[in-house]
């Protein structure tokens, strides 16, 4: 029997119970499935699927078409957790209607819960339109990748009194505009965890530290899949990046020597239909 699907009220009340919420990226069918059949609370598709599924060199380039692709997906595989689908690049920077309208794409088309948007203060428009509308926001702030080339790279984020400062004042602006919850990603953990005590929403971190209301990995870096970038707050909980590599070796030299497909493998005919196929092909 499935479990019963995880809510934004269920998500506060762990909150208020400090109950540590846990949340996973996935990017299709399979991997949704494997993450709901774990019981995990939330499956963000995130934009991340441009470097770990598409081999893009950042988030940037994913677009609307892709997100939603996948989004469709996961919503098929997934039936217990609370959904969230990424935003991508200018799907919300430049016009509030046209994000409102790419936001509701995310729920209608996408099957998501709620949609994600990186950004502090100069979000907030575009998130209380969204919100207007009825769809649930997730906002995220610190890192966010999508700005990478404004902020210098993959850099920590809050390290200065003032710029920490202004984390807190982003956060707080983007829970009074109503969003249900706020990942914090590459934050000093004293200043996450301030702002953290400052909210009443649930505080996600991706290397913000203890002091957040629940985490949040990339299911790539969780299986040791992604190569490419391993940042430290990554833990890596399996390596199977080698292990499928050591399979598909295996594979190649089963069919190389003729080893595969052995007998077992193989489909049979009945033996008087056998002999009356191949009686047929010496007439």
């Amino acid at each position: 029997m499935a479990k019963t699907k995880v809510n934004i009220l269920d998500l506060q009340k762990k909150t208020d119970d400090s109950e540590p919420i846990t949340m996973l990226t996935a990017y299709d069918y399979s991997s949704a499935s494997l993450v709901d059949a774990a019981e995990i609370d939330m499956i963000l598709v995130g934009d991340s699927l441009g470097m770990v599924v598409l081999g893009y060199d950042s988030t940037v380039p994913v677009t609307m078409e892709e997100m939603l692709h996948h989004c469709k997906a996961v919503a098929r595989g997934a039936k217990r957790a609370f959904l969230v689908g990424d935003m991508p690049f200018m799907s919300y920077q430049a016009e509030i209607g046209e994000a409102v309208h790419n936001a509701g794409r995310f729920l209608k088309e996408g099957g998501m819960d709620s949609v994600k948007l990186e950004g502090g203060q100069e979000v907030v428009p575009a998130i209380e339109a969204i919100l207007t509308a009825g769809i649930p926001v997730l906002g995220h702030i610190g890192l966010t990748p999508q700005s990478q080339s404004k902020l210098g790279g993959y850099r920590v984020q809050g390290r200065t009194a003032v710029s920490a400062a202004k984390l807190l004042e982003d956060a707080l602006a983007l829970e009074s505009a109503g969003c249900f919850g706020i990942v914090l990603e590459a934050i000093p953990a004293t200043v996450a965890q301030v702002i953290s005590s400052h909210l009443h929403i649930p505080t996600i971190g991706i290397g913000a530290g203890a002091g957040c209301s629940g985490q949040v990995l990339v299911f790539h870096d969780v299986l040791g899949l992604y190569d490419r970038l391993q940042p430290r707050f990554v833990k890596e909980y399996a390596a199977l990046r080698q292990t499928i590599i050591d399979a598909f070796v295996a594979f190649g030299s089963d069919v190389r020597s003729s080893q595969f497909p052995a007998q077992e493998h193989t489909y049979g005919m009945k033996a008087e239909e056998e002999v009356e196929f191949l009686g047929s092909l010496a007439e």
